[in-house]
Formats: structure tokens, sequence, C-alpha cells
């Protein structure tokens, strides 16, 4: 029998309306936690950007106010900074796809792998008191999902993940880099590596965003 092709549409269906969701509930407290995982992936990315050109994670804070550091030894600054929102969209990309596309089974397998990282990640790396607690939730949140709920519950946990990061990337940059200029920011620790406007780097990140969100959903759209 000939494989059954789902139209793309209704592949893109519930993660278009997870979006419009987490979008007009995005200030309130139920997509709070959702937002402090985006802040624990930007900098979980400027860690891993570390270790792959040859540093080391030092240290990884999060604040209740959704504030993020990681510190780091070593490896290639400019590198290590344009990690943060270019990884978190990325990662987003992913959860999206791998929750749309594959086996339940894998799902499943997925959000517990999610959630064991979580908390091997939280006890090695965080610091921040907030921080420690809430990696902790979350990675136990995670392996239950993936053990004792059913397995739809992890596909629609990675999707609602996957959204989520893709709009917090550039929802942050918008506000952060181009609205504002926040003296701390990645954007700005370029522009003084670089001599180029934190501004011009803040464009170039949402831009990148935007991309990778678009090529998320075409992988989405094209996948039978």
């Amino acid at each position: 029998m000939a494989a059954v092709v789902r139209p793309g549409w209704k592949r893109l269906l519930v993660p278009l309306l997870l979006g419009v969701v987490v979008y007009l509930f995005w200030s309130t407290i139920f997509v709070w936690p959702l937002r402090l995982f985006v802040v624990l992936l930007h900098e979980v990315s400027h860690g891993l950007a570390a270790v792959l050109t040859g540093g080391r994670i030092v240290s990884i804070e999060l604040s209740p106010q959704e504030g993020g550091l990681c510190t780091s030894a070593g490896g290639w600054p400019f590198v290590i900074s344009s990690a943060g929102y270019l990884g978190s969209a990325l990662f987003g990309a992913f959860f999206l796809v791998l929750g749309v596309g594959g086996k339940p089974r894998t799902h499943r397998m997925a959000t517990g792998l999610l959630g064991a990282a979580l908390l091997a990640l939280t006890l090695v790396y965080v610091r921040s008191a907030f921080g420690f607690v809430y990696g902790l939730a979350a990675g136990v949140l995670l392996l239950g999902v993936a053990r004792w709920l059913p397995e739809g519950a992890s596909s629609f946990v990675l999707r609602l993940l996957g959204v989520t990061s893709l709009l917090y990337a550039p929802w942050d940059i918008v506000s952060d880099l181009i609205l504002r200029s926040v003296p701390a920011s990645d954007a700005s620790a370029l522009a003084r590596m670089t001599g180029i406007p934190a501004l011009a780097w803040g464009v170039l990140w949402l831009a990148a965003s935007v991309l990778i969100g678009l090529a998320a959903i075409r992988r989405i759209g094209v996948r039978s």
C-alpha cells in the first residue's frame, strides 16, 4: 500500500496555533517557565561554542527576571558571543522539526534525553540558586513527561519548546538590541571586539533567526 502523504498545512497547523497562543500569553506567568527555558538554551549555546572552539564552561547562571550568564574560559570570543541567539534559534528549530516529524517513540526518547541532559548540566555547571532549582525541576518534569505520560505529550512538549524558542530569539533581539541598547548584551561585546555597532549585530542575528524559523517551517511543510 502506498504511503499517505499529509498536506503540509496540516503538519503546520498545530505549531502555528501554538505560536499564536504563546504570543498572546507571552507576558503572563503561564509562558514564563518556557521563556526561562529558552534563556537557559541561550546560555548553553554560549557554553557549547566555548567548548567547540577549545574552551570550557566555568558556570551558568539564571535569574527569575530571565537574566542569564555563561562564564567560560578559553575558546574564540567572537564565536562564543555570536552563539547565544543563533544557538537558541537552532535548538528551537530542531525541537520543532523533531516534534512534528518522526515517530512518537522517538519523541518520548528525545524528551527523556533532554530532561536527563538538563539535570546533568544543572548539577555540573549551574551556580545560581534559582537556576539550580529551576534546572532540576525542569529536568525532572521532562523525564516525568517521557516516562509516565502518553507519547503524544512528548510530541507536544517538543513542539511547544520549539515554537517558544523560535519566537523568543527575534523578540529578545528586537527588545534588547534594536528598540534599546543593553550595555552588557552579546552585541555590545561584539561591538567592542570588532568596532561594528551593536545594532548591526542585532539586525544580522534577527535576520538569521527569522531565516532559521522559516527553514524549520519549510522543512515541516515538505516532509511526507
